[in-house]
């Protein structure tokens, strides 16, 4: 008897031992193990979120370095462009300003060589009537004079 009593009295024990356990023991424990689970749980979604996140900026990044990329080559481009029509109108500018120089010198010269023509046109008049007067020993007439440098200076 003294087992059976004994069993009963350590199956009473026990009994009171999961009812207090259960009652007292288990509710904390299950609390916190939920609170646990609810910030694993948490802490999961927000890896996720950073994760996906990080993604969408990675991708934004690429997209701004790509539209930055094309940015600056257009603006390299435009730059070039505008680098040789300046030089384009530059030369075009020397080129004309040469051309009216050249255009400017030749008529200067055609100038001072008509000039120059005149000039000795003149001259050889004058020897010529010098000359004749001496060959001669006498003096023309101016008449016959002009007539005679009018016909010197058209076969000069």
């Amino acid at each position: 008897m003294n087992i059976n009593v004994t069993l009963f009295g350590q199956m009473i024990t026990f009994l009171l031992f999961v009812i207090f356990t259960k009652k007292f023991v288990w509710p904390p424990i299950i609390k916190a193990l939920k609170e646990r689970q609810g910030k694993i749980a948490d802490g999961l979604a927000a890896a996720e979120r950073g994760h996906h996140e990080l993604a969408k900026a990675q991708e934004q990044i690429a997209l701004e370095l790509k539209q930055t990329k094309e940015s600056a080559s257009n603006i390299i481009v435009e730059a070039k462009k505008q680098a040789d029509s300046i030089v384009d109108a530059s030369r075009q500018q020397a080129h004309e300003e040469g051309v009216r120089i050249i255009q400017q010198a030749h008529s200067e010269i055609e100038h001072m060589i008509a000039q120059a023509k005149e000039d000795l046109r003149k001259q050889v008049a004058t020897i010529a009537l010098l000359g004749a007067e001496k060959v001669l020993a006498r003096s023309i007439d101016a008449k016959a004079h002009q007539d005679l440098l009018d016909k010197l200076a058209q076969e000069i």
